[in-house]
């Protein structure tokens, strides 16, 4: 069973930064990729910033240019750097991992900016 576990929400006003961390655990075969999805109240869960084992990244359209994926394959850990925060970033964000043979949420990480 593969665990995902969350770090870095919080509260920020508009313009700072967060930074959002996430670390896979358990019975790890393979990562085919990791990366941040969000859900505002009201509205659908959205992608955030995705990257593939092989580094390949695509960001939501929202977020280009100021937010930043990474990732280390050793740690099975991914990292979202988030700039320039906007108050219509606030969200729950939540950390998603894919294989050959499943795909697994974590619990969430509340991210508010403040105008």
């Amino acid at each position: 069973q593969v665990q995902l576990v969350e770090s870095g929400g919080g509260l920020v006003q508009a313009g700072g930064s967060l930074r959002l961390s996430c670390v896979a655990s358990g019975s790890i075969f393979s990562i085919n990729g990791m990366g941040w999805y969000r859900q505002a109240p009201g509205k659908q869960r959205e992608l955030v910033a995705v990257i593939t084992s092989a580094g390949r990244v695509n960001y939501g359209d929202s977020v280009k240019g100021r937010f930043t994926i990474s990732r280390d394959n050793a740690k099975n850990r991914v990292d979202l750097q988030m700039n320039s925060l906007k108050p219509e970033d606030t969200a729950v964000y939540y950390c998603k991992m894919w294989s050959p043979y499943v795909e697994v949420w974590g619990q969430g990480t509340l991210v508010t900016v403040s105008s």
